[in-house]
């Protein structure tokens, strides 16, 4: 696959091509008859290549029939209506595998802000996998869901009070202390009987991500304490002098769409450097890094992804080497994964509302966009959709596909390949597209969240339900 390559999972099991739904199940959708399908063809290469970044339980049928976890994609479209977010458990589950295996004496942490609901959450849980949250409401439905708190990690970079304090009332494992006022805050609310593990954020000053506004490693942004002027040292130092809290580590997250393992080999040079210092200075030594997440994955067909087993490999290396010179016994390694584990796993369909043809270009308008998916806008990531539920002879045409907003941003994808013969009805999908689409929506323009799909086994159930007009109204009081 061009997405993260997870070489030391286990295969997948063979899927039936459409096993039978549960019979009066309202989040099921019923399957045809297996023997009445036709046959899988084989794709040729070119098609295999263009299959690179969707779930591996994904399966070509005749006639333009596409299926993901063995449930075709037009069958939920109508079942469920579009916009619908579809989510591959098995693909989930497995990259969760895949990380366990690849770091198999580290504790492997979920980024929630990827994308949360109660059934994710379960997943990884069961699957063996911490959770990384940024605010009480994701710490809520995690823990309320079953998820046990002191597998949580809480971070961010302005905690609010209700944060902290559902945190402590909830008993998360770890609260990351991203400012030096925090560090007072955390020891006041704890109180003088209290206790809590905490770790300091630091930014080692290392540039790295896929675009600017995710680069979170450097100096000049709103994350972490600088390694460079000292704010880290002495946060540590501060963290020390309270009794309540417990230091178990340092922090430290460099950005997102990291596709290349040297920016994380520096950061644990540069932070088991600080580790020596704290030893030396304090005579502490600290047993936890936390090298953060912001693993890269293909969104297209040929881009490049991190590779977690490169990773795994260079960065113990270098762990074990940094120690061995600095004279420090080798720290308990943390890891953040949330769009590499629900990435690849997810499916976004639309259905198209209109074709425009102008002297430049051909605007194919769907009926979602930027407000269930604002990545293109806000960091120009590129898709490449796919008709699906129909088979054309046409030959492919350029084409931009567009939301259905008032904004002339709303493009889900810019100069992509469709059939010449695309019209109002046609299904597209979107690959590459089960995290920071629905966790980043809106309800601009008035549009409703799309719903969330599972499929696993040849079956569908509903996750998350479409967000309604009267869920929009009941929240306007103001009349």
């Amino acid at each position: 696959m061009s997405t993260l390559p997870l070489t030391d999972a286990p295969a997948p099991p063979a899927l039936p091509a459409v096993a039978e739904a549960t019979s009066g199940s309202p989040d099921s959708l019923p399957a045809p008859d297996p023997a009445s399908a036709p046959p899988v063809r084989t794709p040729d290469p070119e098609d295999t290549a263009a299959l690179s970044v969707w779930p591996r339980t994904t399966v070509e049928r005749p006639h333009g029939a596409l299926l993901v976890g063995g449930v075709p994609l037009s069958e939920i479209a109508e079942g469920h209506g579009t916009p619908v977010y579809v989510l591959d458990e098995t693909e989930v589950r497995e990259r969760c595998r895949g990380y366990r295996t690849a770091f198999p004496d580290a504790e492997i942490h979920y980024a929630a802000k990827a994308f949360l609901c109660r059934a994710v959450s379960r997943w990884v849980a069961e699957e063996g996998l911490g959770l990384d949250v940024c605010s009480a409401g994701e710490l809520e439905l995690a823990v309320t869901a079953g998820f046990p708190a002191e597998r949580v990690l809480l971070h961010g970079n302005a905690k609010s009070p209700q944060d902290l304090e559902t945190a402590l009332r909830l008993g998360v494992g770890r609260i990351v202390i991203d400012a030096p006022s925090e560090i007072a805050r955390i020891a006041a609310a704890v109180g003088t009987g209290g206790h809590q593990k905490v770790m300091i954020r630091v930014t080692p000053g290392i540039g790295a991500g896929g675009h600017r506004k995710i680069r979170t490693g450097t100096d000049d942004q709103k994350f972490g304490l600088s390694l460079r002027d000292g704010h880290a040292q002495h946060a540590v130092a501060r963290v020390l002098d309270q009794p309540q809290l417990e230091l178990t580590g340092l922090h430290c997250h460099l950005g997102s769409q990291i596709t290349d393992v040297k920016p994380y080999l520096v950061a644990v040079r540069r932070l088991v450097g600080l580790m020596a210092r704290i030893r030396d200075t304090h005579g502490v030594t600290l047993p936890e890094l936390d090298l953060g997440g912001g693993h890269g994955i293909a969104h297209r067909p040929g881009e490049p992804a991190l590779d977690l087993a490169a990773l795994a490999r260079k960065v113990r290396a270098e762990l074990a080497g940094s120690c061995a010179a600095a004279g420090l016994p080798v720290p308990r390694l943390l890891i953040e994964p949330g769009r590499a584990v629900t990435g690849p796993a997810g499916v976004a369909l639309y259905r198209v509302l209109s074709v425009k043809r102008t002297p430049g270009t051909t605007f194919v308008a769907v009926d979602g966009g930027m407000s269930d998916n604002p990545r293109p806008a806000l960091y120009g990531v590129r898709y490449v959709p796919r008709l699906v539920g129909r088979h054309s002879t046409a030959d492919p045409e350029r084409v931009t596909v567009v939301g259905r907003h008032c904004e002339a941003g709303d493009i889900v994808a810019e100069d992509v390949p469709l059939p010449a013969d695309i019209h109002p009805g046609d299904l597209l999908a979107v690959p590459a597209a089960g995290a920071y689409h629905l966790s980043m929506a809106s309800s601009y323009n008035l549009v409703g969240r799309p719903p969330v799909v599972a499929v696993h086994d040849g079956r569908a159930r509903l996750l998350v339900r479409r967000e309604t007009l009267a869920d929009l109204r009941v929240r306007d009081v103001g009349l």
